[in-house]
């Protein structure tokens, strides 16, 4: 929205500079020809309008109301020197002459002049003096001349386009942020629903059919066998608790590699992109180039997955951060999120749902966990497993 907005005064910047600058030109040339103002006249006029094509510069480079006001009182001085002696009758071309500097050369400032009461009366006042002077300089009597007219007409659709982009622009791009939303809801349920089919797939061609066979007393399949399918199953199993997507390589066969110690890089990421898929965004810090025995990393990772959703459930935002630090002895995980946080001594210890299923994993495996939090700071969860 930050990005659009900008963009979006940007182009009414650019605007306002190419169509006062434009305006300001036609009006130099329309009084450059011979009869129309005094040479004296014309020579006053051009510092003035020196600052009025510098003021329009400025305006493109910046928002502030400072330069349009200024760029505005260069405009209508123009005019004045242009119009005076008010007691003399104006030259016949006179106010045809100075049309194009008001309507686009002082008029090009209500692009940016209509996004608060302030500018709006600027702009008003602008508008009033430009077409009086106008009006002033036209030679007929009686109803407002085709000069004025266009002047005021310039002030106008200036005015209206200003706004129109100023109003038009967020709405859009609210719009465009639901629609973004929208499709990013109806892939993440697209991805997973094609997991759940793959789960189901996968199930079906390794632990449905070990399950079937067991249901039938293995009948025709020897015993060493059926223990091990019935292990390569576990591994599987296990792959799966931890985030993974273990590959099929044909029917009831995947790729699947026995292993005694894993690096902890390799299964950190399959849990943050789980997790990623269920809306809560994970980011990790420090080391992911640790080594632990298999039945360890099992349980830090299912430790540290519980923390994850736990926050995903209760924390009431969208951000975790997991930092991972170890030295000689211990690997450490500090899980941190910036939620609702809660009062610990007004809980049941009894009733903490990480009790068994992160403390009480831990502690088999040699490690423990640690809770800090507190009402409306957050939570802070540090697992520790040995190395």
């Amino acid at each position: 929205m930050e990005l659009i907005a900008k963009e979006r005064d940007r182009l009414l910047q650019r605007t306002a500079r190419f169509l006062g600058l434009a305006g300001t030109i036609v009006a130099l040339v329309s009084l450059s020809i011979p009869g129309v103002v005094p040479l004296a006249t014309y020579l006053e006029m051009l510092p003035l309008l020196a600052f009025l094509v510098f003021s329009h510069i400025m305006v493109a480079r910046s928002l502030a109301v400072i330069w349009a006001s200024l760029g505005i009182l260069a405009g209508i001085g123009s005019l004045l020197v242009a119009r005076a002696p008010f007691g003399e009758t104006p030259s016949a071309g006179l106010a045809d002459a100075l049309a194009p500097l008001g309507a686009a050369g002082v008029a090009a400032f209500a692009l940016v002049l209509v996004a608060s009461l302030p500018r709006i009366l600027l702009l008003v006042l602008g508008a009033v003096a430009s077409s009086v002077i106008v009006q002033s300089a036209s030679t007929g009597t009686g109803a407002l001349s085709g000069a004025t007219l266009s002047v005021i007409l310039g002030w106008v659709l200036t005015a209206v386009l200003g706004y129109w982009l100023t109003a038009s622009v967020p709405r859009a791009a609210r719009r465009i942020y639901s629609i973004g939303k929208a499709h990013r809801a109806e892939r993440q349920a697209s991805e997973t629903e094609a997991q759940r089919r793959q789960g189901a797939r996968l199930l079906h061609d390794t632990v449905l059919a070990t399950l079937t066979l067991l249901a039938h007393s293995g009948v025709g399949v020897a015993p060493e066998a059926l223990r091990q399918q019935s292990a390569e199953d576990a591994r599987l199993l296990r792959q799966l608790r931890l985030g993974a997507t273990p590959t099929p390589q044909s029917s009831g066969a995947y790729n699947l590699e026995k292993v005694e110690e894993s690096a902890l890089g390799t299964t950190l990421e399959s849990v943050k992109q789980r997790f990623g898929r269920m809306g809560l965004e994970v980011s990790w810090h420090g080391t992911g180039q640790v080594l632990l025995p298999s039945d360890v990393l099992d349980a830090f990772l299912l430790s540290l997955a519980e923390c994850l959703e736990n926050v995903r459930r209760h924390s009431g935002v969208t951000q975790a951060h997991v930092t991972i630090t170890d030295d000689a002895t211990t690997v450490r995980a500090m899980v941190t999120d910036s939620g609702v946080g809660f009062d610990l001594e007004g809980i049941d210890e009894d009733k903490l749902g990480f009790k068994e299923s992160v403390i009480g994993r831990l502690r088999e495996v040699g490690g423990n966990a640690r809770l800090f939090s507190s009402p409306g700071s957050g939570t802070t969860v540090v697992l520790e497993v040995p190395r």
